[in-house]
C-alpha cells in the first residue's frame, strides 16, 4: 500500500494552528510561542512530515539547491574539488545535485539543461574546456554560474583556479635545472585552454628562459587516465625525453609504472612532475613530485563565489587565482 503524503495542511489541522504557524516553525521563525512551537514539532514528529522543497522553492523563487557538473566523478582531482564545494554548500544551507558529464560536449549541455529544469539556484561547472555551445547555454540562462578548475579565456563567467602558466613554468624549470635537455610536456587535449594556452605557454616560457628550442615532438596529448599513462611509454621513449611535466596524476602514475616495468629508473634515468598532488602521488613508488593545487580550496571558494552571485552581493573579482606550491618527492632528483 502506498504511503500517504503528509502535507502542511495535515500538520496544521492536527496541531489546531494555522498553516502560517506551521511554516514559521519549519523555517525557524522566532515569532512563535514556545508552547505552540513544542506542540507543532510533536505533530511533525508523529506524522513524519517532511516539507516539500520543490513547493517551497516555487513559492520563494529559490530551491536552495546548486547543480555541480563534473567530468569524471571517479577522478581524484574532481572528487577533491567536489568535497570543498559540498562543505561550503552545507555551511550556507544549500543542497548539491551532482551530475557526471563524462567530459562529453553534448552530454554537458543535456546535464546543464536538466539541472536548470530542476530550478537550481546556481551551477558550478567543471569541464575541460568551454565549447561555444555550452557558452551559449550559459549566456541564455539567468542562473548564476561559476567555473571550478576550468577557465573562461574571455572572463565572462566567474572562475576559481591557480596560475597554471606560472606553475608549469616552475615545474619545467625544475626539470631543466636538474640537467634534462629534453623535457616532455604531457597533457589532455590542447583544445582545452588550460592545456593549450596556459600550461603549454608556461612550458615554452621555461624553455625560452633556458635558451632551449621548442620541439613539437616532445608535446603529447592524452586522455586523463591511468591506462592512458601506461600506453604512453613507446611514444615518450621514441622522443628521447629524460623527464616529463604531466597535467594529471593518474596519467603520471601510469607513465611511472610503465617506465618501471621497462627497467627505467625513476628518478635516476627519467624524472616526472605532475600537476594535482592528489593521493595518487603519495601512493606511487617512488612518490611523484607535483605542483600542489589547493583542490579543496578551489571547490570551497567557487561555492562561496556562487553564493555571492546568487544573493547579488558585491564581488570584487570574478576570476579568483589561488596560490600553488611545487612539492618535491621521489620522482625528481
Amino acid at each position: 500500500m502506498e504511503k500517504q503524503t503528509i502535507t502542511i495542511y495535515d500538520v496544521a489541522r492536527e496541531a489546531a494552528v494555522s498553516m502560517a504557524t506551521v511554516s514559521r516553525v519549519v523555517n525557524g521563525n522566532p515569532n512563535v510561542k514556545p508552547a505552540t512551537r513544542k506542540k507543532v514539532l510533536e505533530v511533525i514528529d508523529r506524522l513524519d512530515y517532511r516539507p516539500n522543497a520543490v513547493a517551497r522553492g516555487l513559492a520563494s523563487k529559490k530551491t536552495t539547491t546548486v547543480g555541480v557538473i563534473i567530468p569524471d566523478v571517479s577522478n581524484a582531482y574532481f572528487a577533491s574539488l567536489a568535497r570543498g564545494i559540498d562543505d561550503v554548500a552545507t555551511m550556507y544551507k544549500y543542497n548539491i545535485i551532482l551530475a557526471n558529464s563524462d567530459g562529453d560536449d553534448k552530454k554537458e549541455i543535456n546535464v546543464l539543461n536538466t539541472l536548470l529544469a530542476k530550478q537550481v539556484d546556481g551551477v558550478i561547472f567543471m569541464g575541460h574546456h568551454l565549447t561555444e555551445s555550452i557558452r551559449g547555454e550559459f549566456s541564455r540562462s539567468k542562473t548564476p554560474i561559476v567555473l571550478a578548475g576550468s577557465i573562461d579565456p574571455d572572463q565572462q563567467v566567474g572562475s576559481v583556479n591557480i596560475d597554471y602558466r606560472e606553475a608549469t613554468k616552475d615545474a619545467t624549470n625544475k626539470l631543466i635545472k636538474s640537467g634534462n635537455e629534453k623535457v616532455a610536456f604531457i597533457s589532455g587535449p590542447l583544445l582545452d585552454p588550460i592545456n593549450g594556452q596556459l600550461r603549454l605557454n608556461g612550458y615554452k616560457d621555461a624553455l625560452k628562459e633556458n635558451n632551449m628550442t621548442y620541439n613539437e615532438g616532445l608535446v603529447f596529448e592524452s586522455e586523463y587516465s591511468y591506462k592512458a599513462g601506461l600506453n604512453l611509454y613507446d611514444r615518450v621513449a621514441h622522443s628521447n625525453a629524460t623527464a616529463a611535466v604531466v597535467a594529471d596524476d593518474e596519467l603520471a602514475v601510469g607513465l611511472l609504472n610503465s617506465l618501471t616495468d621497462k627497467g627505467i629508473s625513476v628518478p635516476g634515468e627519467f624524472e616526472i612532475i605532475t600537476s594535482n598532488n592528489s593521493l595518487f602521488t603519495d601512493m606511487a613508488r617512488p612518490s611523484v613530485s607535483s605542483i600542489s593545487q589547493p583542490l579543496y580550496d578551489i571547490g570551497a571558494v567557487a561555492m562561496r563565489l556562487l553564493t555571492k552571485l546568487m544573493n547579488k552581493e558585491d564581488i570584487e573579482e570574478k576570476s579568483v587565482i589561488l596560490p600553488y606550491d611545487l612539492i618535491e618527492k621521489g620522482s625528481t632528483k
